[in-house]
């Protein structure tokens, strides 16, 4: 994958017990689809080490951060800034200008994916509300939607440093190998 700006993705809220999983999620599909870092609310410190381990195991680069003013993030961005939501313009009408904003004008990306009610402040902070189906889905699949459209499917191509091991693409089953081992 070329070089490019700054990417993050920023969990706006996070509800213990509830989201934990997908808080988790959130950040492993950050870092498997070509973001440079995640942000989570200060309470997600149990998704925070699970995505750091993940990242100790199978490589990185990949930054992990608690942040305890996700909307002073938004508020503070020196870059472009992306919501994910369903009510947003859709993806595939305005791609290519988010893909020249950022991509080709070398502009950090702050990516804020929610969690409970968003608000309004959000959407008015935000460069593009971007919807990819306008109808109800997770928040993964439309950060992972998101990704590969921006980076139209290099991510795909990334090479993991510092790796302790490695998933061996296979037909059927499951294989996991020390990273050095061919």
């Amino acid at each position: 994958m070329q070089q490019t700006p700054e990417i993050v993705v920023l969990r706006l809220g996070h509800r213990p017990g509830r989201d934990e999983r997908m808080t988790t999620h959130v950040g492993l599909t950050a870092r498997a689809l070509g973001a440079d870092r995640v942000l989570f609310p200060d309470n997600a410190g149990q998704s925070l080490e699970t995505v750091e381990d993940i990242t100790d195991r199978f490589g990185g680069p990949f930054g992990v951060e608690l942040t305890a003013s996700p909307r002073g993030v938004v508020r503070d961005w020196d870059g472009v800034v992306v919501h994910l939501t369903m009510y947003g313009e859709c993806v595939q009408d305005i791609e290519d200008e988010i893909h020249e904003a950022v991509l080709e004008a070398d502009q950090p990306l702050l990516i804020v994916v929610g969690a409970e009610k968003v608000p309004f402040d959000i959407y008015e902070a935000a460069d593009w509300n971007v919807g990819v189906t306008n109808q109800p889905h997770s928040e993964v699949a439309g950060l992972a939607v998101f990704l590969d459209r921006l980076f139209q499917g290099a991510e795909l191509e990334r090479e993991w440093v510092d790796a302790d091991q490695r998933v061996v693409p296979m037909e059927t089953g499951k294989r996991v190998v020390p990273a050095d081992e061919e």
